[in-house]
């Protein structure tokens, strides 16, 4: 009866040893693995290297260049605003719309700050923060080529429509006009000039672009009120990046609550202050 009772705590002791073992073994690899994760986090990256590596396309009012060569814009103030708070430097990778995603994939900036709309597409190839701000898709046309017509006009088959590629204004413009020609452009100016010249009736594009286009030469450019879809901004970060995307989004959500980045957005789209030091 004894030695049965010595091998029974005999055993439970071996087995009290074992699961303490797998436990501890099971913790170092836990601690291993976070350790793995934030050493490969972007932010973590960014303070050893004292630089945040922007990556944005060139688009008004977002980010555009002044009369000295430098960028401003809407999603400028924005990446300086982060930057400053992180205690970095800021480097700005302009790169063309198409390939902006590839180009985060790929390691060649940290993140995207362009005005970038989430969509399931975009999604599947790289994670979104919260939304900061809130936009929509507006049409300019050529005001003589369209004259007296409603939207609907638009959605025929000898209508030419302009957007820029790789942009969820070409979807907009796909969606709400799909028997019109879409003709894609790498970047919104040129698909501005294309409406100008009357090569195009018209072009999607995120507002205020259609607005501010418009006021800038009301007698041959005319927007129209209706927004064709509304579309939360995000920033865009590397997959599996969670120490990144948590950093971001409570910075979004500080920033949000303290209301600047609403005076920021008023400022770029619903004011014209700002055209001075561009013009």
């Amino acid at each position: 009866m004894i030695q049965r009772q010595r091998k029974s705590v005999l055993q439970w002791v071996a087995a009290l040893v074992a699961t303490a073992v797998v436990l501890m073994v099971t913790g170092l690899q836990a601690g291993e693995l976070q350790q793995k994760l934030a050493a490969e986090s972007a932010i973590e990256q960014v303070m050893q290297r004292g630089v945040l590596r922007v990556g944005l396309d060139v688009f008004v009012p977002w980010a555009m260049k002044d009369k000295k060569g430098e960028l401003i814009g809407f999603e400028i103030d924005i990446a300086r605003q982060l930057a400053r708070d992180m205690g970095v430097k800021i480097e700005f990778v302009p790169t063309k719309w198409s390939g902006i995603i590839p180009s985060l994939i790929a390691g060649k900036f940290d993140i995207i700050i362009g005005g970038m709309t989430l969509t399931a597409e975009r999604n599947l190839k790289i994670n979104f923060t919260d939304p900061y701000y809130f936009t929509g898709q507006g049409v300019l046309a050529h005001k003589k080529m369209t004259e007296g017509w409603k939207l609907d006009n638009f959605n025929r088959t000898e209508v030419t429509i302009a957007a820029r590629l790789g942009s969820t204004a070409a979807l907009a413009a796909k969606e709400r006009f799909p028997k019109a020609t879409l003709r894609l452009f790498d970047d919104e100016p040129a698909a501005v000039q294309e409406v100008r010249n009357g090569r195009a009736h018209a072009m999607v594009a995120g507002q205020p672009l259609p607005v501010h286009s418009a006021a800038a030469n009301p007698e041959l450019l005319k927007a129209y009120p209706e927004q064709l879809m509304a579309e939360p901004i995000c920033m865009g970060v590397r997959k599996g990046d969670i120490d990144t995307l948590n950093f971001l989004n409570n910075w979004i959500t500080a920033e949000r609550n303290r209301n600047w980045i609403d005076k920021r957005r008023h400022y770029w789209f619903e004011t014209t202050d700002w055209q001075e030091l561009v013009q």
